[in-house]
């Protein structure tokens, strides 16, 4: 199973938008494996956009971040990075199709409602920002017990 992080940013989280986000995930089949409302240092802000460090949106999206409460999230699944990717929608909410997260309710770049990972490399270096390894959890939902492997192990025996 794959691992990705999402955070759901302060802009959603003042809309009242918390249970719209993560259900959209929930209905697709991905795991929420960890999941804290926080309010993010610059320090940490800093770390998670590290890679933009000297673009021009750097310093405005730490302040945004770091502004109010945001929603860190650790979905899983089979390709979640893609799945997670595909159902938030393109990063420009005019570019963003109906029926994504940011297509239904981003207003602008910044307000653009979540953050996802990109990458197996980038889920894995920003989970490691908000959540220890004990705050993330392992457990099995009904539909892993009755797709896949498992299902066919115990039909084939």
């Amino acid at each position: 199973m794959e691992r990705t992080l999402l955070i759901i940013k302060p802009d959603a989280v003042q809309r009242g938008l918390i249970g719209k986000v993560i259900s959209r995930f929930e209905e697709r089949g991905l795991k929420l494996a960890a999941l804290k409302l926080i309010k993010l240092s610059s320090e940490k802000a800093g770390e998670l956009y590290a890679p933009h460090k000297g673009k021009g949106f750097y310093e405005p999206t730490v302040q945004f971040m770091t502004s109010s409460p945001l929603v860190a999230m650790v979905l899983e699944g089979r390709i979640a990075i893609g799945l997670v990717r595909k159902i938030i929608g393109a990063t420009r909410p005019e570019e963003a199709a109906p029926g994504t997260i940011r297509g239904d309710f981003a207003t602008s770049v910044q307000l653009n409602i979540v953050h996802a990972s990109d990458s197996p490399e980038n889920a894995e270096r920003e989970i490691s920002i908000f959540f220890d390894r004990d705050e993330i959890f392992d457990y099995t939902v009904v539909s892993e017990i009755w797709s896949g492997n498992k299902v066919e192990a115990g039909l084939k025996a």
